[in-house]
Parts: C-alpha cells; structure tokens; sequence
C-alpha cells in the first residue's frame, strides 16, 4: 500500500499531466455528487468547466441535464448544436437536441428533430442499438421502436433487432407485440428458445397486473394451431403451462413431445411429479397413467406406478370424508406391486405408504411394523428412503403410546441427517412428543432452532407450534391449560376422539376466559370433521369466525368452512361466499392461492 502511494505521488511529481487528470477526476466525482443531491447550481457550474477543459460524453451529459434541471434551456440547446456539430456521425446528440426542445415545451421542433434521425440511420448494428438507446434513455420508447425496425429494414436479414424490440414493446407496455415479435424471431431461430424463455420469465415476473399470461398463450395457441409441428411451440406451451400451474396442458405439450421424439416419458414423468407437489391430482394420475400404459417393461414403469399410487393415496386422503373400500382397495394395489417388483431400494418408498395406509386407516399397526422393518432392513447405505421408514415407524410407536421407541427412532434420524431437511423433519416431530407429553422447555428450545429450517414448510410447522407453547407459558404461568391441550392433541393423534374432546372440555373449565379457547374450538372441530359429524364441525367453525375472526387461526376456520360446503353440503354457493370471504379479509393467507382457484372454478371459469 505504502509502496504504491509513494509510486503515484512519484508519477505526478515526473508527469503534471497526470496531476491535471486526476484533479479533473476528482472535480468531475464531486460534480456528480451536487448532481445527484439535486444541488443543480453547483454541479452546473463546475460542468461547465469541465466540459470546457474536455469535451467528454459524460461532462457533456451532465452539462446539459444540469441546464435542463435548471430550465436554461437556450444554453442547453445551444450545448447540444454545438456536440452535434462536433460530431455529426453521432446522431444521439440530435436526440439530446429533441430532448431540449421536449423540456422547453416545444414539441414540434422535437418532432422534426428526432424524424431527422430516423431518416438519417445509418446501417451500423452498434450504431443502431445506441441511437435506440438514446431514445429510450429520454422516454421516447416509440422512437425506440422506430430506430429498431427501420434498422432491420436497413440490415436487410443481416440483423433483426427482435429481441430489442420485443424489450422495448414489453417497456411501453404492448405485450401483444412482445409475444409476436419473439415468436416471429423463433421462426427463424428455434434455437433461442431458451434465451426467449428465460426474457418471459422476466417479463412474467414483472407483470404485477398479471395482464401478460392470457395474451402470451393465446398468442403461443395461434401459432401452434398454424404450424402444430414446429417443436419450439409445444416446448413454449410446456414451459408456460408448468408456469401457470396449468397442469393439465403441460401433460398434453409433454405427451406430444414425448411421442415425437421417443422420451420413454421423462419429461411426462416430470410434469406428474410437479403435478402432485401441487396437488393437481387428476393431472398427475393422467400423466403417471400414459407412462405406465407404455407397459412393465417401459424404463419408467416403476416411478410411473409409485408416483400412481402416492397420488392416489394423497387424492383420497385429501378428501373430507374417507372411505374404508378405498383404502382397503389402495392396500390391495400396493400389495401387488410389491408383490411383482420384489423389497428392494427402489421399492422402499412403497412399503413405507403400505405401512401408513395400514397403520393408519386400517387399524393394522403391528403389520404395518413389520412391513417398515423389512424397509428398514434392505441391504445398501444409509439413505432417505430408509429415513422416511424410520420416521413412518417412530410415528407408528407414537400412536400406540410406545413413547420411548419413538423419541429414540425420531432421534437417530436427527443425528444421521442433521443438516438436511430430512434431519430439521425428525427434529420436528421429537420435538412435537415432547410438546405432546409435556416438556414444554425442552420443545419450544427445538422449534426455535427449526425456525431457520431451509424448508419452510417445516419452518412454520416449528414457528406455528413455538407460539402456540410461548403465549400460553406467558399467559398461565401454571400450564395448566396447555397440558390438557397437548394431551387432547396427543390423544387425537392416538386416534382416541372421544378422550380428546373430554380432555378440550376440561380447559372450559379453567375460567371465563383462557387463550386457548379459539385452539379448543378448531381442534374440536377437527375432531367433529373425523367423526364424520359436520354439521357440528361447521358451527364450531362459524363460532372462530364470529368470536376470534383476528386470531392466528380466523383463516384456517373460514377455509374448513368452505371445503366442507363444497365437498360435504354441496352448497357451490355458500362455499363461494367464503371462499371470497377469505380472500377479502385474509389477503396473505396461505390459503390464498387455492382458495381463489376453487372460487374461479366453482363459478365456471375458464382456469
């Protein structure tokens, strides 16, 4: 450093040229300060300087804009002739010059000025893009356009200028236009899909008026139904479909694909995947079915059918009301499979849903236990499949009451894992026993750990719960509400309905008035909706949205609500009104996004 600084002063001392520069450097650093603290007397004067000294874009640039800011416009027209003058192949100073007479109020002459530079164009790429520039810098984004399609015409197909006009489209707000002319460009360069796919992901992005989706299929459909072989299509409309979670047509886009090009159903097979994550089950049975009919022999066979039967486990257990011919059906089917493919690594993921179905829907516990334990036991290294068998299992113990094989199953998963999301899920759910049995400390100690989960889900799972324990140790220094709670709660997750409304009763009769009693409410509801008895669920609801409709919990009452008008009353109307309710009064709910698409469907949208 010291070495460097004694060169430099050296330098100068040799060089008085180099003095006088960075003297300029300096004054020219302090002249943008004044400019940029709006201080325009300032920095004009010591422009004015500068530019004299040197007549450089950046002091010429600053020189006039500090004239304009100061409303000297007959110096500022003067200051642009002259840099015009001075170089009259640089015709982005007769746009500076336009700028003037647009500030001055002077329109026409503005006008005759920038037409002078449409007219005077010549045919140089760089030239082209920067003249271009110049006049969007100034907000005359329509002489933007201008400078880009008169310059394709000068290009005659050396250069088409698409992919800056289609952004100068998007600028001024023209989305139709930015779709064709990005499309027009893929007609003669398919290969910029990509580049073109990545842009409208931007420009999606930015869209806050989501105006630009609709027009962007619309236009994608257009195109596709007057050259359906062009591949680059069906590739758009997979992309923007997967975008606009429209999972159906994206299977349709892949499937196209798929056949075309021989894919043995890869890209169906993701389509399916993310289907499912986004719980559009119907699309992912559709997509996961079409690779299994390729038939047992397909490559994907396997994932097709355990991607299958997950689904239509979720699609079942999503359901309100669960049938017991249903699960006993999906028993039977996972049976088989296991049956034909054999216990092996890849089949680990079905044994560990057989387990779940039986243990908890089919009162199979101890069958389901054996099962997990031949998981458990597949030859091969400490992997997350056998993880998941281990936390299925520890779950199991936890529902008969095994407390201590559970906590020690939760624990070693945490240890094998610790920093993986499968780790932060175990850390979770020992952290939930321990809640369950009434160690409060020592669980709220481990959920504030897990806030920081990289998966969020997990994540609010530990915040959700690390409240509900701290309000309450806040607020009852005695416990004595939250360990009836927990103890409902546990009961209820041993499958014991009937003790756990008992145990809920009993925290009415603690006092007048306990923070818990909102909890209460919804958990007996829960309870109700598992028995089967609604009606008396949908009033306990109604009483949260009546009495607590600012708790934590006024959202996930007005949602039970609604699903149970539309899938248990069938009342397409009232489950309307609260979906809309939700959406009115719970804007940042998480329920916000399924709630407004089961609104739009139940209205008969075209989604």
């Amino acid at each position: 450093m010291a070495g460097g600084s004694v060169l430099a002063q050296l330098d100068i001392r040799i060089n008085p040229q180099a003095q006088q520069q960075n003297n300029a450097r300096e004054q020219q650093r302090i002249a943008i300060q004044y400019y940029q603290n709006r201080e325009y007397d300032k920095a004009n004067e010591m422009f004015k300087v500068l530019y004299k000294n040197e007549a450089s874009h950046v002091n010429y640039t600053y020189y006039l804009y500090t004239l304009i800011e100061l409303r000297n416009f007959k110096e500022a027209e003067k200051l642009a002739r002259k840099q015009s003058r001075k170089n009259p192949d640089k015709l982005r100073y007769y746009v500076d010059h336009g700028f003037v007479y647009i500030n001055a109020s002077e329109p026409e002459k503005a006008t005759r000025k920038f037409e002078e530079v449409i007219n005077r164009l010549p045919a140089n790429i760089r030239d082209i893009k920067e003249i271009a520039s110049a006049f969007y810098l100034r907000n005359q984004t329509e002489y933007a356009i201008r400078t880009y399609i008169q310059g394709k015409e000068l290009m005659k197909g050396e250069y088409t200028f698409e992919m800056e006009l289609a952004t100068m489209y998007e600028r001024n707000g023209n989305y139709q236009e930015m779709c064709d002319t990005y499309l027009n460009h893929l007609v003669s360069y398919p290969e910029a899909r990509e580049e073109v796919q990545n842009r409208l992901q931007s420009a999606l992005a930015r869209d806050i008026e989501h105006n630009l989706p609709g027009i962007l299929r619309e236009s994608m459909l257009a195109r596709h139904q007057e050259s359906p072989e062009e591949v680059y299509l069906n590739e758009l409309l997979l992309w923007l479909s997967i975008q606009q979670k429209d999972f159906a047509f994206a299977f349709i886009q892949a499937r196209s694909l798929d056949r075309r090009f021989g894919e043995d159903g890869l890209r169906v097979l993701e389509v399916a995947e993310l289907a499912m994550a986004n719980r559009d089950f119907d699309a992912a049975i559709e997509a996961y079915t079409y690779i299994m009919n390729k038939g047992k022999d397909a490559v994907l066979y396997l994932n097709a059918l355990i991607g299958f039967l997950e689904t239509r486990y979720q699609q079942i257990e999503d359901n309100i009301r669960i049938e017991d011919r249903e699960m006993l059906g999906l028993e039977t089917a996972y049976i088989e499979a296991i049956e034909e493919f054999g216990i092996h690594q890849q089949t680990i993921e079905l044994l560990r849903d057989l387990a779940h179905i039986q243990a908890f829907y089919l009162n199979k516990e101890y069958e389901a236990i054996d099962i997990l334990n031949q998981a458990i036991a597949v030859p091969g290294p400490e992997s997350i499949a056998r993880a998941k068998c281990k936390l299925e299992l520890a779950d199991i113990y936890l529902f008969l009451g095994e407390i201590w094989e559970a906590t020690l199953l939760y624990s070693q998963v945490d240890k094998t894992f610790k920093s993986e999301p499968i780790g932060h899920l175990a850390k979770l759910k020992n952290a939930r026993l321990t809640y369950y049995i009434g160690e409060f400390a020592w669980a709220k100690a481990q959920l504030d750990v897990l806030k920081a989960a990289t998966s969020k889900l997990i994540a609010n799972d530990a915040l959700e719960l690390s409240l509900l324990i701290s309000d309450n140790i806040e607020t009852d220094s005695s416990y004595a509400g939250l360990r009836l709670f927990s103890k409902a709660d546990l009961l209820l997750y041993m499958n014991k309905p009937d003790q756990a409304l008992v145990t809920l009763d009993s925290i009415n009769l603690l006092g007048a008035w306990h923070p818990l009693f909102d909890e209460v409410l919804y958990k007996k509801a829960e309870i109700r909706i598992r028995q089967g008895f609604y009606t008396k669920a949908d009033s306990l609801l109604q009483v949260i949205g009546t009495a607590y409709p600012d708790d934590i919990l006024g959202d996930d009452a007005l949602y039970r609500r609604a699903k149970l008008q539309e899938d248990i009353f069938i009342d397409e109307l009232k489950a309307m009104e609260l979906y809309q309710e939700l959406l009115t009064r719970y804007p940042g709910s998480i329920y916000t996004i399924e709630a407004r698409g089961k609104f739009r469907n139940l209205r008969g949208d075209a989604i």
